[in-house]
């Protein structure tokens, strides 16, 4: 019997996931909102499911066995949930799988220290808050449905299209330099791989920190992308003369080492990209800026 997946938000990280599912046989569904997006939906092999921001019928998740969540919550919560909820309370027995795309936001700062998936979360931004909520939300329901949800806890996202290269080559690349500050990150590709991984040997509940081995200063990072383009690095700039967007400074409040040792042990994966430095190389050898 084909496997059914429903994309809940058709972004970034979908891009990457549907050609390994469609070389493997997958039927895919994709949530959209407008008729373009539609269109480029049926071009990529993808049936559109259009929102009209009215609940889904249980006839939406017909044969759906698989659903990516990935759409971030608001001020009023998480958008996906309620547009679910109803059709999966008829359909709930069919799902195998479900995975919510979260962030390593719900950690909270620990001030430069290791965390991992059951570290206690510390203090909390607006946006971690949301995610703690949406998580909480998403785990009542699938208490009450018995659904296999699983939570991916996803680091800053780079890969083609998103990574330090254009903003070298246009002149806006900044680096900022706080004291003991480090990010951890992901290239796109192995969040694809740790999604289909998980969906192989799925283990409901269970939630994955979805990072490379190097969390590192975000300075270091567009320096190696600089030299790759043999640029000189942008000069420093301390945190506190930086003048950044509150949405930025909020970044900038949470330091943590991010173990990603789980996807590892449980799932098997070998990250392609373990560390920066390997994947911006490859984007630079491919020139896909």
């Amino acid at each position: 019997m084909s496997k059914h997946i429903l994309f809940f938000g058709f972004g970034y990280c979908a891009q990457y996931v549907a050609p390994l599912l469609a070389a493997q046989g997958w039927h895919m569904s994709a949530t959209c909102r407008d008729e373009e997006k539609a269109a480029r939906l049926q071009g990529l092999g993808i049936t559109p499911l259009m929102l009209d921001g009215a609940p889904l019928s249980p006839a939406a998740l017909d044969g759906v066995s698989h659903i990516v969540l990935s759409a971030a919550p608001g001020a009023t919560g998480d958008p996906a949930l309620p547009l679910l909820q109803p059709a999966l309370q008829e359909t709930a027995g069919q799902m195998k799988w479900l995975g919510y795309l979260s962030t390593t936001g719900v950690y909270g700062d620990h001030e430069g220290a290791w965390v991992d998936e059951d570290t206690p979360p510390g203090p909390l931004g607006e946006r971690g808050q949301r995610r703690v909520a949406a998580e909480v939300a998403w785990g009542a329901l699938a208490e009450t449905l018995h659904l296999p949800i699983h939570y991916f806890r996803l680091a800053g996202i780079y890969g083609p299209g998103r990574n330090q290269f254009a903003a070298l080559k246009a002149g806006t690349a900044r680096r900022i330099d706080k004291a003991g500050q480090v990010f951890s990150r992901i290239h796109v590709e192995d969040i694809a791989t740790i999604l289909l991984a998980s969906m192989a040997k799925p283990q409901a509940g269970r939630a994955y920190s979805v990072c490379d081995d190097d969390p590192a200063p975000p300075q270091d990072v567009v320096a190696y992308a600089a030299t790759l383009l043999g640029m000189a690095p942008p000069p420093l700039i301390a945190f506190e003369d930086a003048d950044l967007s509150p949405m930025a400074k909020s970044f900038y409040g949470e330091n943590k080492r991010i173990k990603n040792s789980r996807i590892k042990q449980e799932l098997g994966v070998t990250l392609k990209y373990p560390s920066y430095r390997e994947g911006l190389r490859a984007l630079f050898e491919a020139q896909d800026f």
